[in-house]
């Protein structure tokens, strides 16, 4: 995986303004994000839907069976936590997001116990 790299200083205003998150998990966000652009024929805008699947999708690669313990671990624990991550990234200037982006995008996209541990894929990871 590759890891984003945050400014000391955005990091601490992170952190600071959302103690629940690890910084771990703002980097995992972003390289999810890019996850999610890599994979795109063009480069685009990205649904919280989408972003989310990669979230999920890169955890499973990267941490295979453990990659909810590890999410939790970082404070990321549902599909809103994803969102929360996401707009503080946007208060902070790290992202920019489109009028019509919203918190509620993010809302219960899919239940993290029956998408890392029920749904999870059992040998097709890699």
């Amino acid at each position: 995986m590759t890891e984003v790299q945050f400014a000391d200083e955005i990091l601490e205003r992170l952190t600071r303004r959302n103690p629940r998150f690890q910084g771990k998990a703002y980097g995992f966000v972003l390289s999810a994000l890019h996850y999610v652009m890599d994979g795109l024929e063009n480069p685009r805008h990205i649904s919280g839907a989408e972003l989310a699947d990669g979230v999920r999708a890169l955890a499973i690669r990267e941490f295979g069976p453990m990659a909810r313990t590890v999410l939790g671990f970082w404070g990321i624990q549902s599909t809103e936590n994803i969102g929360e991550i996401v707009f503080a990234l946007v208060d902070t200037g790290v992202l920019i997001k489109e009028d019509d982006d919203s918190l509620d995008d993010f809302r219960d996209l899919f239940d993290f116990e029956v998408a890392f541990e029920r749904d999870y894929p059992w040998g097709t990871t890699g």
